[in-house]
């Protein structure tokens, strides 16, 4: 709660009620302060970098109102230089700009911080990097197959939220903006100056850091601002916790491009059981449709879905398909043809509806930015239009940055419009949050409202943990994506999306067996578990790498069933106390620097310390065991880890390290099950750490 303290010619100073906050806006030049207990942590504009350009008609529609020849020609030479602003080339691709150049920026500098995180999704490290010597980082949802490491181009999701910490602060960023966004950060050492320094003291002043964050937006909120009752601001403002999964889905899932007919998920489903690892899910990529006809089955390899399903329902099992945004320009599909009728697709800048290439061939796109169209998508899912379809069918939404073969950078035309005549530029990185909220919404609806949906979507944007889970991507069967997973799950937590995976072996490419084996270790121990693998890559079911391998993947997917009870109740605290499932140490240790840029291992939940073994023929790792009052136990063997700081830890193929943190209970089953289903009446055990 705010009071207003002090108001005179351009100053404005506002309290917070305990007086332990204290807000100073400026005027002139236009500056915003944040203060605690009198230390400054935030300023806004203070480099002057605030931009705003507003939406104005095109230069052809300006007439000029001067008398003479003079202006008039001044006029016209005004217009030739501007009208490159309204319109832009990109390789073969014409931009039109119907409201002009539109932009917005601001710089933010926050003081004493050094330590920066936060703004999925790029393939990077868990501490964000200086900007000043090379690119920007940037947020544009783009379909990129094989994304390189260490790159800071954006990939296929978005959140806006950086986070900056210290030991004794953590302080937020939330640059609410669905527009393509580039984020410059440069952190630097600035002297310290007090009110009470003597001029002795000035001459020793010790430096701290400063870092200077900018944003810069290709759209300005103006439009919004206009449209307050737009579905955009409302739902992006009214952000919301991870939704509580349903049990199944902590499970293990199964995935390939593709499985071929219903014989090969039967064999598949069959071969889990004759080796005797519990899994939960099965799922179908795009081969399972009639022709890329999202809600159909193909007729020949997929001939009776419903029983296919009953014989999975019987086994206590769930199926996943694949249901992209693209739909095929056939009139005689229905989807398509409804959806044309009503006027459901994106259209281009000429009123038509917007074509381009994806996996069916030529496509339309669907508005889901218009809730009149996420009401008619999500009825698609009940039971009596999706043909073939049963309760134990769930969803996974691809594609949906979206996907546009042969687009500008593979994506859908900037000029494109929305309802309510928005341009796609403006809503471009909400297109996929849309879809898993009508896909979420729909199968809530199908269940009237009684059962949990589980929706998996590659394309995200802050706040799309309400409706379900995200992953990483095409990433490819190496160390190195192995590697460079752990901080980019970090990252995506600390967003707030806290149901987040990486394909487990890399969807890319071929495993060697340790790589596979290290995966699935490190994949059992992060909330959201899924073995999937390109159309091009060997078959890789768990026991296809030799009896020893088998054993070992075996253990650790029974390790991961074992532990559900705990990674249920931590999920139960992501969706009721915001708080994430797989943590940085630092966010569990904050006063402790040595944390705060440790990628290599985490904390899931408040009690286990998890150190992944990312490397070839690792004989041992060094573990960091934080807090110097913490006491550490091994997880299985409940041996006591004696001294605090870095450790070597041997390691063999057998298992990866894991730790449980003294003064926590962990609750388990006493045994894994075929599937979680079937461990409804295991009993419970509670692993009890002393301090």
């Amino acid at each position: 709660r705010l009071s207003l303290s002090q108001k005179e010619a351009g100053i404005l100073v506002v309290l917070s009620v305990n007086e332990d906050y204290k807000l100073q806006v400026t005027a002139n030049p236009f500056q915003i302060e944040v203060q605690s207990k009198g230390e400054t942590v935030l300023s806004m504009n203070s480099n002057g970098l605030l931009y705003f350009e507003h939406l104005q008609p095109p230069p052809s529609d300006r007439k000029p109102t001067a008398e003479n020849e003079e202006a008039a020609s001044d006029y016209s030479k005004e217009k030739q230089e501007n009208l490159g602003l309204w319109q832009e080339k990109f390789g073969s691709f014409l931009d039109i700009k119907a409201h002009g150049p539109s932009s917005v920026g601001m710089d933010f500098s926050l003081h004493g911080f050094d330590h920066v995180y936060g703004i999925p999704q790029h393939t990077e490290a868990l501490l964000l990097k200086n900007t000043s010597d090379g690119d920007a980082y940037r947020l544009y949802n783009l379909d990129i197959f094989g994304h390189k490491i260490h790159d800071k181009i954006g990939i296929y999701g978005s959140v806006p939220l950086l986070v900056a910490h210290k030991p004794n602060r953590t302080s937020g960023i939330f640059w609410l903006n669905s527009s393509e966004t580039l984020v410059d950060i440069s952190t630097k050492a600035v002297a310290e100056h007090t009110s009470s320094e003597s001029a002795a003291e000035t001459a020793k002043q010790r430096a701290v850091p400063l870092t200077d964050v900018r944003w810069m937006s290709e759209k300005c909120l103006d439009k919004i601002l206009k449209d307050i009752n737009s579905a955009v601001f409302i739902h992006v403002f009214s952000l919301g916790t991870q939704a509580l999964p349903p049990l199944f889905s902590l499970g293990y899932h199964q995935c390939r491009w593709n499985y071929e007919d219903e014989q090969d998920v039967k064999a598949v489903d069959a071969g889990f059981d004759e080796h005797d690892i519990p899994f939960d899910v099965i799922w179908l990529d795009i081969e399972h449709t009639d022709g890329k006809r999202y809600f159909t089955w193909d007729k020949k390899k997929f001939q009776n879905p419903r029983k296919m399903q009953e014989h999975l329902r019987k086994k206590k099992r769930k199926l996943v398909v694949i249901v992209d945004p693209h739909i095929k320009v056939d009139p005689t599909y229905t989807l398509y043809s409804q959806a044309k009728d009503k006027g459901y697709f994106v259209k281009d800048r000429n009123g038509q509806d917007f074509e381009g290439i994806c996996w069916p061939g030529s496509s339309c796109y669907l508005d889901f930015t218009n809730p009149e169209v996420r009401r008619w998508y999500g009825d698609q899912f009940a039971f009596k239009t999706y043909k073939g379809s049963t309760n134990i069918l769930f969803v996974w939404n691809d594609m949906n940055e979206p996907s546009v073969f042969r687009g500008a950078e593979l994506t859908m035309q900037k000029d494109a419009v929305h309802y309510n005549n928005w341009e796609h530029r403006e809503v471009h990185n909400l297109y996929g949050f849309y879809q898993q909220m009508a896909t979420a919404e729909g199968l809530i609806r199908r269940s009237a409202g009684k059962e949990r949906p589980f929706v998996l979507t590659r394309s995200f944007f802050a706040g799309s943990q309400k409706y379900g889970a995200v992953w990483t991507g095409d990433n490819k069967a190496e160390w190195d994506y192995l590697k460079i997973s752990i901080p980019m799950l970090l990252t995506i937590s600390m967003a707030g999306i806290s149901f987040c995976g990486a394909d487990v072996g890399g969807f890319i490419g071929d495993p060697e067996p340790e790589l596979l084996v290290r995966w699935y270790q490190a994949g059992a121990y992060q909330p959201f578990f899924r073995g999937h693998s390109n159309m091009k890559s060997k078959r890789r079911e768990p026991w296809l790498f030799g009896e020893k391998n088998t054993q070992i993947i075996r253990e650790a997917i029974r390790e991961r069933y074992v532990l559900l009870p705990y990674l249920y109740t931590l999920f139960y605290r992501a969706h009721t106390a915001a708080e994430p499932v797989m943590r940085p140490l630092w966010i569990e240790f904050p006063g402790e620097i040595e944390t705060f840029g440790v990628e290599n291992e985490y904390m899931l939940g408040n009690a286990l310390l998890v150190h992944p073994v990312t490397e070839r023929e690792a004989k041992a790792v060094s573990v960091l065991f934080p807090g110097s009052e913490e006491i550490w136990y091994d997880f299985r063997k409940f041996k006591r880890i004696e001294d605090p700081g870095i450790l070597k830890i041997p390691v063999t193929l057998e298992n990866i390290p894991v730790f449980q943190r003294g003064g926590t209970v962990i609750p388990l089953k006493t045994r894994a099950g075929k599937s979680t289903e079937w461990m409804i009446d295991i009993s419970y055990e509670l692993h009890v750490a002393l301090d």
